[in-house]
């Protein structure tokens, strides 16, 4: 075999070789560590506050409250937003109709007039944005 094909043969098989990343110092690795340990510590206390206030409104649900909005209100976006993502479980009726500003036979069966309008067991009422202690206070569901 000639010195010339050795060489290109010598090429071909260190391009075949898979390339090696220099690895991570110290510091990179510490950095992610902290990183990480801020992540669960914000991530943590989050979660268990989502999950309070997801048993808050999935006991309202239970208890038979009912909250009357409409997509065009914004008061009822307020309301929405006290139980942020947790809002999917709240015992929410839409009354707004889209595309004018009539309101669903089921609102309007309930005598819904103003919004938000909550509705609870006992037959009350109440119209306008409540905070959750309020609303604990009327259902007796535990605050989150």
């Amino acid at each position: 075999m000639s010195q010339e094909r050795r060489k290109k043969q010598e090429s071909r098989v260190k391009q075949d070789e898979p390339l090696s990343l220099p690895k991570p110092s110290l510091k990179v690795w510490v950095i992610v560590g902290i990183l990480v340990i801020v992540a669960i510590a914000v991530f943590i206390p989050w979660h268990r506050h989502n999950q309070k206030v997801d048993a808050f409104a999935q006991c309202l649900t239970a208890k038979q409250a009912k909250m009357y909005g409409a997509f065009w209100c914004p008061h009822c976006d307020a309301q929405k937003e006290m139980f942020g993502s947790s809002f999917k479980y709240a015992p929410y009726t839409e009354c707004g109709i889209k595309g004018s500003r009539g309101l669903t036979q089921a609102c309007q069966d309930a005598g819904v007039k103003r919004f938000p309008t909550w509705v609870f067991a006992d037959g009350s009422r109440t119209e306008g944005e409540k905070s959750l202690e309020y609303l604990s206070d009327q259902t007796g569901c535990p605050l989150p």
